[in-house]
């Protein structure tokens, strides 16, 4: 039986559309320099306000990827 190890690390996108948007930014510049990317986890949410509206979401992430043999 074969088996896998596993490292994550953390990583923060932003938008000014949405937090759904930051998550999004973040994997997609995460994934351009990692590999075997299987999972992510939202572990912190910012905002950033300007006179009562929210302009700016900032999203941090744990990213899960497994190592290679």
């Amino acid at each position: 039986m074969s088996h896998h190890t596993y490292k994550h690390i953390e990583v923060t996108g932003s938008s000014e559309v949405s937090s759904d948007d930051a998550v999004r930014n973040a994997v997609e510049s995460a994934s351009k320099s990692l590999k075997n990317m299987g999972w992510f986890e939202v572990i912190g949410t910012r905002g950033h306000l300007v006179d009562g509206v929210v302009k700016h979401w900032q999203v941090t992430i744990k990213i899960g990827f497994r190592l290679e043999a």
